[in-house]
């Protein structure tokens, strides 16, 4: 991929979302969207180095642009992760600066980080010098009693002495006492302005924003002002969304949407292959659960994958079967319209 592409590829990237975006989450992402970027879950650079790699790090050619996120403070451990990461193909390694769970704290790794934006800095110099594709930076605002005017500025300002260029800012302060990971992404509030101030005022940098961002009507509201939106959660929980990205976002030109049904049959070939290999039916549909969200037959939909794709054996049969559940519904919804506009 060329530099242009891979920075085009920023304008709409799928957060990293642990337990979430796994190969399986990724690929069927890639089914409705081919331009915008992948990121892994964060994978600690501990298991980088002397875990499977072929389970941690494996992926399929068809998931390219993907990044992968690493978390660390370990300027040489960085650096090493990051060399093996661009030897698997990522097409970028990305620092965690923004987890605020316990286990990642005590790691000294994640939000907590944002106290230390010179350890930060020299952790990117390191993986910089390791490795010749982009490395990035995803933080939040802050930490706990920081001010975010100070602590966000320092941290980029420094970062970019180190030779960063790309960062995704998700815009909340994290508190790492007294909330939840899970409450850290809905309870500090949102301040979308202090993350438009960072791109007015580095223009040289690529800035995107993460937090909070549900549609891609909202999406393209922040295009006006930044560089990039990084969705999260409302990529997950309603993937189909991401159907329209290539032509709103990349400008791809009509004809190109994918739509639910598309992404299903998009998909079929990839699980019917790891299917072959072993794989549990559940790893891969447990993703697909919200992609008729809003639909007839959505609940439907995700009753037999929930129930049926669990068992030992459940094969492909059950995503047809599932599917069979939302044509239905939809044929009956159609129905109803024309038998209502024959009375009327």
């Amino acid at each position: 991929m060329s530099k242009a592409a891979y920075f085009q590829s920023h304008r709409l990237s799928v957060a990293p979302m642990m337990d979430w975006t796994d190969r399986h989450c990724r690929m069927l992402h890639r089914t409705l969207s081919s331009r915008a970027l992948l990121y892994t879950e964060m994978v600690t650079t501990g298991a980088v180095l002397h875990g499977d790699r072929e389970r941690l790090l494996g992926f399929s050619p068809a998931e390219h642009p993907v990044a992968l996120q690493l978390g660390g403070s370990e300027p040489a451990e960085l650096a090493a992760a990051a060399r093996i990461g661009e030897a698997e193909g990522y097409d970028e390694i990305n620092l965690n600066v923004g987890c605020p769970s316990d286990r990642v704290q005590s790691g000294r790794f994640g939000a907590c980080l944002m106290r230390e934006p010179e350890l930060v800095a020299e952790c990117m110099a390191a993986m910089g010098a390791a490795v010749k594709v982009p490395v990035t930076v995803k933080c939040r605002i802050g930490v706990d009693d920081q001010d975010p005017e100070e602590s966000l500025f320092r941290l980029v300002e420094l970062c970019a002495q180190a030779g960063v260029t790309s960062f995704v800012v998700h815009a909340r302060k994290a508190w790492l006492q007294g909330l939840s990971p899970k409450e850290n992404r809905d309870v500090p509030p949102l301040d979308y302005a202090l993350v438009h101030r960072l791109k007015r005022e580095r223009p040289d940098l690529t800035i995107a924003i993460n937090g909070g961002i549900g549609s891609l009507d909202e999406a393209m509201e922040q295009l006006q002002t930044v560089d990039g939106v990084m969705l999260g959660r409302a990529a997950y929980h309603t993937p189909a969304i991401l159907g329209e990205v290539d032509r709103r976002v990349f400008g791809a030109g009509e004809g190109v949407d994918v739509d639910a049904f598309q992404a299903v049959e998009l998909y079929r070939p990839y699980v019917l292959g790891e299917l072959a290999k072993g794989t549990h039916l559940a790893a891969m549909t447990r993703h697909m659960l919200g992609l008729f969200h809003g639909l007839p037959g959505a609940r439907a939909w995700r009753r037999v994958l929930t129930v049926e794709g669990v068992k030992s054996g459940a094969g492909i049969e059950v995503i047809d079967a599932a599917l069979a559940q939302v044509l239905r519904a939809k044929d009956e919804r159609g129905a109803g319209r024309f038998e209502a506009g024959e009375a009327a």
